[in-house]
């Protein structure tokens, strides 16, 4: 089964090759690497998608990137989407397919896009008005401005941008890894994106 690997390394030259060659020496095989944020303080965050050889554990692959001078995993988890990392690109494509179903299709592809475990769009007066299968019941209603960070009581990560006058859409995460600025940016953008392709359609 593939897992999903978050780590922060230097941005330099070399140091993703170093982590890529860590990875394979503790017996992973990298499936796809996406660049999550570059920050100003000379390091990166990437995702590594990655399999596991027969008998090889992750925590062996956790040990062999922390050994590596400045490179520190943030997250490993199981991630059960499939082999491919779904980009904003691919994303933006399924929605243009079918404006008049561009709130719904959102829904469906933002866990995918951002490595989440559900997504939902909850409703001002009416709550929850569609969400994938994993979305908790009951998910409240906040004002928003701009894409945000939103409170549980747990020890998942929830964060939520706003679709409209009426809706917002809330992604979240079981157990992390915490969505960083760079990832707030990019839901508010895609949710703005599914909003203007949705109004495009003729009344």
């Amino acid at each position: 089964m593939p897992f999903l690997l978050r780590v922060e390394l230097p941005d330099v030259p070399g140091s993703l090759g170093r982590v890529a060659s860590a990875i394979g020496e503790a017996g992973g095989d990298i499936e796809a690497i996406e660049i999550v944020e570059k920050r100003r303080d000379g390091c990166a965050v990437d995702d590594v998608l990655l399999e596991m050889a027969p008998g090889a554990m992750p925590d062996s692959v956790v040990s062999a990137c922390n050994a590596i001078a400045g490179v520190r995993v943030v997250w490993i988890s199981r991630y059960a989407a499939g082999g491919n990392l779904f980009l904003d690109l691919e994303a933006v494509e399924e929605l243009t397919a079918d404006p008049t179903g561009a709130h719904d299709k959102l829904i469906d592809i933002l866990p995918i896009t951002f490595r989440a475990d559900w997504a939902a769009r909850v409703h001002d007066t009416d709550g929850v008005v569609y969400a994938t299968e994993a979305a908790p019941a009951g998910l409240p209603w906040t004002q928003l401005g701009r894409a945000a960070h939103l409170p549980t009581d747990d020890d998942n990560v929830h964060c939520g941008a706003r679709l409209n006058k009426h809706e917002i859409v809330v992604i979240g995460r079981r157990g992390g890894p915490e969505f960083l600025d760079s990832e707030l940016a990019r839901l508010g953008h895609l949710v703005a994106l599914a909003q203007s392709i949705a109004k495009s359609v003729p009344r």
